[in-house]
């Protein structure tokens, strides 16, 4: 039986909850603000919120200065990359984690899961001298490696937590028909999860596509993806805030967009399962 909500406790509700977003939402329009003044502008103290003459001049001098496309292409491949090669090696170990587990299962997603609670400079040199003696440094390839191996504990988990909430009778009827181990992974059990995948992608994605540590220690100028596109305009002489904001606001773009409008399914996956 649904409870009844009363009238203020809704309108508190819906107060707190837009104070939150804007709250959260307001350094993204303040930097898109900023991409537009002038340098003079960006440092103005009181600062200038609306009333400021409106330039598209730092982002002309953004794409003059910088090659944004090629930035932005390592981007796209880098996180899309490294997140179809993660679900490809994910979903069958959590394909087994879910549903042949051993008394050590627990163990070893616990373990998983400690990997990232180390701080990644403490693996940094090893790293570095690896990727630099396997030719890998400064490479789409070896950014593509990296951003699975530290995303990939990630997406085991949520994978994990999708297939557990299918039921095993169903596996076991298609193991009954007949159905090779390859063909119920791919046939049945994909479909089943298929929002919760979808959210898991999604969310690695955004991941990836925000990594700034490894993507600035481990490539240069062929392999440099958005994060070091918007990281070059820190220099010695100090911070050029309205170019930076400018830099900011493209790189951060596409990743927005993406994200509103796969926020159905992204909130689909991520209560999949939740409700029986």
């Amino acid at each position: 039986m649904a409870r009844n909500v009363s009238t203020g406790r809704k309108l508190i509700t819906t107060v707190v909850a837009w104070t939150i977003g804007i709250l959260i939402f307001f350094p993204i329009l303040w930097t898109f603000l900023t991409s537009f003044k002038t340098e003079a502008q960006a440092i103005a103290s009181p600062p200038v919120f609306l009333f400021f003459d409106w330039t598209t001049e730092n982002y002309s001098e953004v794409q003059s200065r910088s090659d944004y496309l090629k930035h932005f292409m390592n981007s796209v491949v880098v996180s899309f990359g490294s997140t179809l090669l993660g679900l490809l090696i994910a979903i069958p170990s959590a394909w087994a984690m879910a549903f042949s587990p051993t008394k050590r299962t627990k163990d070893v997603l616990m373990w998983m899961l400690s990997t990232k609670m180390m701080p990644p400079v403490g693996v940094l040199v090893p790293m570095y001298l690896i990727f630099r003696n396997w030719g890998l440094l400064d490479t789409r390839t070896g950014l593509v490696i990296v951003l699975t191996l530290i995303n990939l504990p990630i997406i085991i988990w949520m994978l994990y937590t999708y297939f557990k909430e299918i039921p095993g009778e169903i596996l076991e009827a298609a193991r009954m028909d007949g159905a090779s181990l390859t063909k119920e992974i791919i046939y049945v059990l994909t479909p089943m999860a298929i929002p919760g995948i979808a959210s898991t992608l999604l969310l690695n994605i955004i991941l990836a596509w925000n990594e700034a540590f490894w993507t600035l220690n481990l490539s240069a100028a062929k392999a440099a993806p958005l994060t070091a596109f918007i990281a070059s305009y820190s220099s010695p002489e100090g911070l050029f805030y309205a170019k930076l904001s400018a830099a900011s606001t493209m790189a951060i773009a596409p990743i927005l967009i993406l994200g509103w409008f796969s926020q159905k399914q992204l909130v689909r996956g991520l209560t999949f399962g939740a409700v029986k």
